[in-house]
């Protein structure tokens, strides 16, 4: 049985680990190799499991031990071409682990079917991942994504298991200390998802059979786990909470545990 392990969620670190405990895979490695291969002993998972690393784009918080996790696992590294070239130009990619374009059709790995979608984020070649399992459940990562755009509803409609960005509340963030070119940027088509903004597209995907819903990506200076969950359960009065649907928040650093689905 497949289950979502969110191992690093915020603005200061990502990676997701989806699959069984003898086989599966990462997406996106944004702490450090030690701490990555921490938080997967400490959910029991072996580094022999993890058969390939998929990269959603190049910004550092998704990035930040890529180089030395790949060696160390020995895994493939996905990405759409853009991002491929980008972090080959940038010294992320070593040139004795494979990297892997998925722009265009599903990678088989780790006993799961990973099709990506694009995502209007301002990186190069951002993109979300569909993961199929084995046991034909369907999960995505979806963060970063600067607004909802047809192309992701469209990947994200009828999967069963969601992390979506719910990044930042207005009013912490235009109150905040961050400069004003930074708060028009992450407001931006090109930036994060508000907490409103993931309310909105919660009702959509629930209304669309999702029942799991993990919010993720929350800024540690733009936004609370309580807010950003009362948000999105205000938005939702037409469903009734851990019957119509179930609500987590990633943790930022995981100490263990995983969402079945």
């Amino acid at each position: 049985m497949a289950k979502f392990y969110p191992l690093f969620s915020s603005s200061s670190g990502n990676a997701s680990y989806i699959g069984s405990k003898s086989e599966g895979i990462l997406i996106d490695a944004g702490a450090s190799c030690k701490k990555i291969l921490n938080a997967l002993s400490c959910n029991e998972i072996q580094n022999s499991a993890v058969k390939g690393i998929f990269i959603t784009h190049t910004h550092s918080d998704h990035i930040k031990g890529l180089k030395v996790l790949s060696k160390h696992l020995k895994a493939p590294v996905y990405a759409s071409q853009t991002t491929l070239e980008v972090l080959e130009h940038g010294g992320h990619l070593l040139p004795d682990v494979p990297a892997i374009p998925i722009d265009i059709r599903a990678a088989d790995c780790g006993g799961c079917e990973i099709t990506a979608f694009p995502t209007m984020h301002d990186a190069p070649g951002s993109m979300g991942f569909h993961i199929h399992t084995a046991d034909d459940r369907h999960c995505a990562v979806c963060t970063d994504l600067g607004i909802v755009t047809p192309e992701v509803k469209s990947a994200l409609k009828g999967c069963d298991m969601i992390l979506l960005e719910a990044n930042y509340d207005p009013s912490l963030l235009w109150n905040g200390i961050y400069p004003i070119e930074l708060k028009r940027r992450i407001t931006s088509q090109y930036g994060h998802l508000s907490n409103q903004d993931s309310a909105q597209f919660a009702d959509f995907l629930i209304r669309n059979g999702t029942t799991r819903l993990l919010l993720g990506h929350l800024s540690p200076h733009n936004n609370t786990p309580n807010l950003a969950a009362q948000t999105v359960v205000q938005n939702l009065r037409d469903f009734k909470q851990n019957m119509d649907y179930l609500l987590g928040i990633a943790p930022a650093e995981s100490s263990g545990g995983a969402v079945v689905f």
